[in-house]
């Protein structure tokens, strides 16, 4: 099963690899890990994706919680999240199919951001399941290149903090 779990950290050198570190040790990819500061100074939030057994992010995000440099960690299973992700992909379309491509880019509302005699760069912008959605749409005309960010999450307003 797919969690993101949001990991607010003391902003410190080797923070990373530790916990990183949780991961490998116990077999487990990270699909992807975005890190950046807070509005707190000295404070940053990684949030990583991963998939597994609840048995193993159970244990994975106890140990989290267990190190100095971790201040607090929420698994977003539990909680009602926003979650985005942003993906630039480029895509033959050549003159044939550039009129196909450009109307799956507009159903998704994503933005071409470059343009040549035979592809499109797109930039798309959503939830795990669009990103997914668009790939597999473009699929059929030959990507030639994709560059993701990774999920980043946040839980939704007007929901306990306690959860």
């Amino acid at each position: 099963m797919r969690h993101v779990l949001s990991v607010l950290v003391e902003n410190e050198p080797g923070v990373l690899s530790r916990v990183a570190g949780l991961f490998s040790g116990r077999g487990f990819n990270i699909e992807s890990l975005n890190v950046a500061p807070t509005l707190e100074e000295g404070v940053s939030l990684m949030t990583i994706t991963t998939s597994g057994e609840e048995q193993i992010i159970e244990q994975i995000v106890k140990q989290l919680r267990k190190l100095v440099t971790v201040i607090k960690v929420v698994d977003f299973i539990d909680v009602s999240a926003v979650e985005r992700e942003m993906v630039m992909v480029k895509v033959q379309a050549d003159d044939a199919r550039r009129a196909e491509v450009l109307r799956i880019a507009d159903i998704f509302r994503c933005k071409v951001v470059d343009v040549s005699l035979n592809d499109l760069t797109l930039e798309a912008t959503g939830d795990h399941g669009k990103i997914q959605a668009i790939l597999s749409l473009l699929a059929r005309f030959g990507i030639k290149e994709i560059a993701r960010t990774g999920t980043v999450a946040m839980r939704r307003s007007m929901q306990p903090e306690n959860a």
